[in-house]
């Protein structure tokens, strides 16, 4: 079998750097990603942060598909719970008209920012309350144009419409999550770097192809998303994994799990929510290593999850050391990858 390799990029503002620096940053990664052969190119929605300059990706997304030629380009993924999934289907059926079966839609399920950021983007003037498999559906239903008989929004058609819809995915780090892609029948991605639990891992994806509902697809397709630094040595590679992996989770008392980067994050969580919470540090879960030991880790990663595509974030805060990595990656996987 095969190993797919792709990338999501989030944006990154480097030290000193500037948010215009950081996108002319993507669009050299998406380029060269083409380039060497990468199958999709992902970027992120994050909201409220001066670290990352990602919080539009419909924006950036045709920016992308302009300077690029044939890459897949897409959402890593767009936070459906704040917006309206009518808005949303019309977005993406604007980027999937300018460029014909090359757009992912791919949905996200955390906030993608602090409490006050997401106050900010869920003001609703008609009180509407979904959650968001509901909204999910919804969004399905738009990008066909197959909205139920009984649906009060019967006969709105979200235009235009595109020869080849986006390709919906659903990204999540829970067996919920897992559940909720099967019963749609969509393609299902889970954030190890988001959650590294094996086990949940294991029962994620065997719940996903067990409780499969044929309907955009005919089969499940199951990806994992990873966060991956490679180097030219293991011992190199070990030192920056050391400095790069720590993360801490804040577990609401609600049972929502929020995962930040620094202190400095959760006290600012800690001024903008009344909800109690408690924290935990951790390492996140990174492949780290040289090229081969990489490869090697990959592959065991691939066979232990029978999965064929694998989306990669190289966790280094460099660029020119980010795009050294996807290059020395996807040469290690020159003859693997389809």
């Amino acid at each position: 079998m095969g190993l797919r390799l792709s990338i999501l990029d989030q944006s990154p503002i480097g030290e000193g750097e500037t948010a215009s620096q950081a996108f002319q940053n993507t669009i050299k990664l998406a380029q060269k990603a083409e380039e060497l052969g990468y199958y999709r190119f992902w970027v992120s929605e994050h909201h409220d942060t001066e670290r990352l300059a990602g919080s539009s990706p419909e924006v950036l997304i045709a920016y992308l598909l302009a300077k690029t030629k044939q890459i897949r380009v897409g959402s890593g993924g767009v936070m459906l719970q704040h917006y309206s999934p009518y808005k949303v289907a019309e977005n993406f059926n604007v980027l999937a008209s300018l460029e014909p079966g090359r757009v992912d839609l791919g949905v996200g399920r955390a906030p993608g920012g602090l409490p006050r950021s997401s106050r900010a983007l869920q003001q609703d003037a008609y009180g509407n309350s979904k959650t968001l498999g509901q909204k999910l559906v919804e969004l399905k239903q738009f990008l066909a144009n197959e909205l139920d008989a009984e649906d009060p929004l019967k006969g709105v058609k979200a235009t235009p419409f595109p020869q080849k819809p986006a390709d919906l995915y659903l990204l999540g780090a829970s067996i919920e999550s897992a559940g909720l892609a099967a019963s749609l029948g969509i393609p299902y991605v889970f954030s190890q770097s988001i959650n590294g639990e094996e086990k949940t891992i294991n029962e994620a994806f065997q719940l996903y192809r067990t409780q499969f509902q044929q309907g955009v697809l005919k089969q499940p397709q199951a990806i994992l998303a990873l966060s991956v630094i490679l180097t030219d040595t293991d011992e190199e590679a070990e030192q920056l994994a050391a400095v790069n992996s720590k993360i801490f989770k804040i577990r609401l008392e609600s049972g929502r799990t929020l995962t930040v980067k620094s202190i400095e994050q959760i006290e600012e969580y800690g001024r903008q929510t009344t909800e109690p919470y408690t924290i935990e540090e951790t390492q996140a879960n990174i492949i780290y290593g040289s090229k081969e030991t990489v490869r090697q880790k990959l592959i065991a990663i691939q066979n232990k999850y029978q999965i064929e595509e694998i989306i990669i974030s190289v966790a280094l805060p460099e660029f020119a050391k980010r795009l050294y990595a996807y290059e020395l990656l996807q040469e290690a996987f020159s003859e693997l990858t389809v």
